[in-house]
């Protein structure tokens, strides 16, 4: 019995030597993943992926390789399955792990390799004629000086010297033709390397995560991150079919990824939140109202594109050229600019969000790729509007109400009506006014003319004061077979100085602001109806002056 216990101590304390062992080896396992869903912001977007991985007894280190280089290391969370501890969570850049090149990529630049080895056989080949034609011309000395040549002898050799140097700029002349090919075909190739912002030697990062678990267990991690250079702009697509008809809005919008990873097939959400938000209790600050600008001019929308915010990393520009050949070659590198530029817009403090039922591929090459999100049928009224002293057309407008309550971002809307595109437009969410107006173009079914009726257009001179009348008719009609809703606008003159006067003889009951000059007549027309309107004022100015009573445009026009 004395000798069995011994033996029986030895037993445990291997065991136990073991056990400890087990429990503080560290496994290590590097895990590939695509990418399975993506938010995206209007600039960034959050990245998840999940793998299942076997864990064994004690501590585990999953190593999550091939992962974007502009992840931000703040934003990353990651939760496991199987009631295992998560211990530490570290991320690092890998300079030495070159990503996977699509198959594309790869012939392209094998064809980069062709064309150069081909243009440096050409090169060598024209220096070796170069270098003979040089020999020969150093040499075209036959005979001594003392000693003449025969003359069949000189014309032998100079039959010889016109022969091969003939051959020799006729085979130089070949390869300059080659060259000139090979070369245009080799900036063709880069350029579209450059189109599918093909770089080289890219890193990636990488994230591990130190797992502890008490057995053997399958566990499925699921991680998250938060990636820069990626966003999605609105843009929207408005379809008029007819005056009684609702207007048809196609919500889209354009996705770019710019983050150096693929996403293939993945489900997709946008939204309109701001990731970059302090996790802080937010702190109520004074609302002050103002006035909101009136947007005079909502269907010419002129782009103010800024430069990239300050927070953009400095990876989403060009900062090589595609390959090196281009130094040895002709072709330039392309010049260093921002791929994406950014414009400020204004949306609501509540964030919406919209999920994308589709999956959708997105190669990270910065192009904007469209997202259909959803479509609406929105109630409109449709009133026409003409100016004929500025245009003889008559335009259609369409009155857009309930799109407040659409979560729309501000952003570019194309027009279109009766299946045409009639132009662009612009969606100001910022408006507090609850009618959204659009102009769908002009209508040629709706007449307007505007005549100047000339036995009422007289030029008086009374003492020392001249006296000017002008008198016009405008017409219009509605030709469409539809009652319409028109508003007709014109003007008279406003005097700015003391002794001239302006006096409205007939104005056919406008509605008329003193202030601007402005006139407008709005009629209800019914199909085929006629509406005449008569416009008359006078103007009384010293005869010692000129007044301008005529409104002049400025054009271009050729000079010769």
């Amino acid at each position: 019995m004395k000798k069995i216990k011994p033996i029986l101590t030895v037993i445990l304390t291997v065991c136990f030597a073991i056990t400890v062992s087990s429990q503080t080896t560290e496994t290590n396992q590097d895990v590939s993943t695509p990418i399975q869903s993506v938010i995206i912001y209007l600039y960034g977007a959050q990245v998840n992926q999940n793998k299942t991985v076997t864990l064994n007894p004690g501590r585990n280190r999953i190593t999550f390789i091939g992962l974007s280089p502009k992840l931000d290391s703040k934003s990353i969370q990651v939760s496991a399955s199987g009631g295992v501890a998560i211990l530490a969570i570290s991320d690092a850049i890998n300079y030495m792990a070159n990503q996977k090149e699509s198959n594309k990529i790869k012939q392209l630049k094998d064809s980069v390799t062709i064309l150069t080895d081909g243009i440096n056989q050409h090169n060598n080949d024209r220096d070796a004629y170069i270098t003979e034609k040089n020999m020969l011309l150093k040499n075209e000395s036959i005979g001594g000086q003392d000693k003449g040549v025969a003359i069949a002898e000189l014309k032998l050799a100079a039959d010889f010297y016109r022969a091969r140097i003939k051959e020799i700029n006729s085979e130089i002349s070949k390869l300059d033709k080659k060259n000139s090919s090979l070369q245009q075909s080799l900036t063709n190739v880069n350029q579209q390397l450059y189109e599918l912002n093909a770089k080289n030697n890219q890193p990636t990062a990488e994230i591990s995560v130190l797992i502890s678990s008490t057995s053997k267990i399958s566990s499925t991690i699921d991680l998250k991150y938060l990636v820069s250079d990626a966003g999605w702009a609105p843009s929207y697509d408005l379809h008029a079919e007819d005056i009684n008809l609702p207007i048809e809005l196609k919500y889209r919008a354009k996705v770019f990824n710019n983050t150096g990873i693929d996403w293939n097939d993945v489900k997709l959400k946008l939204s309109t939140a701001d990731p970059s938000k302090s996790a802080s209790k937010p702190e109520l600050l004074p609302w002050d109202l103002t006035y909101v600008a009136a947007q005079k001019n909502r269907n010419v929308y002129a782009k103010q594109k800024s430069a990239a915010p300050a927070y953009q990393s400095g990876e989403g520009y060009m900062q090589n050229s595609i390959s090196e050949v281009d130094a040895k070659f002709t072709l330039s590198a392309k010049p260093v600019k921002p791929i994406v530029n950014f414009v400020e817009i204004e949306i609501a403090e509540l964030s919406a969000e919209f999920e994308i039922k589709t999956p959708y591929t997105f190669p990270s090459d910065s192009k904007p790729y469209i997202v259909d999100v959803t479509e609406y049928k929105l109630p409109a009224t449709f009133q026409h509007f003409s100016a004929p002293k500025l245009d003889r057309d008559a335009f259609l407008l369409a009155r857009i109400t309930g799109w407040e309550d659409l979560d729309l971002v501000e952003g570019e809307a194309n027009v279109y009506y009766g299946g045409t595109f009639v132009g662009q437009s612009y969606i100001y969410t910022r408006s507090v006014d609850d009618t959204l107006d659009l102009s769908l173009g002009r209508d040629n079914k709706v007449l307007v003319t505007r005549s100047k009726v000339k036995e009422f257009n007289t030029k008086k001179y009374i003492g020392a004061t001249t006296k000017e009348t002008f008198a016009y008719e405008m017409v219009v009609k509605n030709n469409r077979k539809t009652p319409i809703q028109i508003e007709v606008e014109d003007q008279l003159p406003i005097s700015t100085q003391s002794d001239v006067t302006v006096d409205a003889i007939e104005i056919s009951k406008a509605e008329y602001d003193a202030k601007t000059g402005k006139l407008v007549w709005k009629y209800n027309l019914q199909p085929g109806e006629i509406k005449k309107i008569e416009l008359s004022f006078s103007v009384k100015y010293p005869k010692s002056s000129k007044i301008n009573t005529q409104k002049y445009r400025t054009v271009s026009s050729p000079s010769f």
